[in-house]
């Protein structure tokens, strides 16, 4: 009885320290999220805040110079500053008021300064003329910047580095391919019981990526595992998009999200079809009723303007749709709504 009682007091203050961190996750009580959804979250606000700058200046052309810090130094620094104190606060549940004081972290160790216009002298007959270019740099503070900047008590460096020894293990709760999403969970907590396993691989598969990914027109990615280059400033180079020329937090777009899928699940050893997006990949289905719809179907918009996996349904009947959506700008499990035809993935035949 005294072991269990001094292990449970050890897991408390673990807890209640800095390196609660390493216990985030989501919980439906208090709201909170895991760290890689709070991660894509401000990487998705950068985005937006970089765009609106390019907006309101009214600029030709748009350039990045540079990218925020690793997010490792970031949840360190977080961290260290949060729960570093004698009346500090657990960062193991990163609700609101949590993700906003990281998201406060995220910008005073990001320092976003700009410059609008480029003078091009004359040359020839050519007269002086003036370009409009946005040009933003990205100045990354360090974790040593951020001791200075809050004034660290010696028990928050000493929390600082220890957090700074395990970046590794920090990294990785930026890109965590663990289900945490709440609503992820209980969908597959209530997928039939006969599932045919290769489906129910399918919708776990899809669900590791539930609110850890921006979304990013023309975003493909055939890596198995989190792909290193999600939540990197990317300038959108595929045309046909409101984002188009702008920069964004890379991740995937629609059928781009539906290719890692099925890519994950096999090992690398399958793609839906190779290029044409949403319309190939239903040309790559056998249509079938809605009656006879199961998880891990797919779904799609009128002209195949979207693709989503069929994930389950709620307790009243209702289907529910995982897929990487533009307006919520990640991966997302909704209703049905904008989607009018399904099909049967040949993948399964096979």
């Amino acid at each position: 009885m005294i072991a269990v009682v001094i292990v449970i007091c050890l897991c408390g203050i673990i807890l209640a320290s800095p390196l609660g961190i390493f216990f985030a996750g989501s919980d439906e009580t208090t709201r909170a999220v895991s760290p890689a959804q709070a991660v894509a979250q401000i990487n998705g606000e950068l985005g937006e805040k970089i765009s609106s700058m390019q907006a309101d200046g009214g600029c030709d052309t748009l350039e990045i110079q540079g990218q925020p810090p690793p997010w490792s130094d970031i949840l360190a620094v977080f961290a260290a500053k949060t729960a570093g104190t004698a009346d500090g606060t657990t960062v193991a549940i990163l609700d609101a008021a949590n993700v906003e004081a990281l998201r406060t972290v995220f910008w005073d160790m990001t320092k976003l300064t700009s410059s609008r216009e480029v003078e091009h002298p004359a040359s020839g007959d050519t007269p002086a003329w003036t370009e409009r270019i946005l040009t933003v740099t990205i100045t990354a503070r360090t974790p040593d910047d951020g001791r200075v900047f809050y004034s660290f008590t010696e028990e928050q460096n000493e929390a600082l580095d220890e957090l700074l020894a395990n970046s590794g293990m920090l990294a990785t709760l930026a890109g965590d391919l663990t289900i945490s999403d709440t609503t992820a969970k209980k969908l597959l907590a209530d997928l039939p019981a006969d599932l045919d396993p290769e489906r129910r691989a399918v919708v776990e598969t899809a669900c590791r990526l539930v609110g850890k990914v921006n979304y990013f027109w023309g975003g493909k990615s055939l890596v198995i595992g989190w792909d290193s280059r999600w939540g990197q400033l990317t300038k959108v180079w595929a045309d046909g998009n409101s984002t188009t020329d702008t920069y964004r937090p890379y991740g995937l777009d629609c059928s781009g999200f539906v290719d890692w899928v099925f890519y994950n699940v096999t090992g690398g050893e399958y793609v839906i079809v190779h290029g044409g997006g949403a319309h190939m990949q239903h040309t790559c289905c056998t249509p079938i009723s809605w009656n006879e719809a199961q998880p891990g179907d797919l779904v799609f918009y009128p002209d195949d303007e979207h693709v989503g996996i069929v994930g389950g349904r709620d307790e009243s009947g209702n289907m529910l749709i995982i897929h990487c959506a533009f307006s919520q700008n990640n991966v997302v499990i909704t209703g049905l709504e904008g989607f009018t035809s399904i099909g049967h993935p040949l993948y399964y035949g096979e």
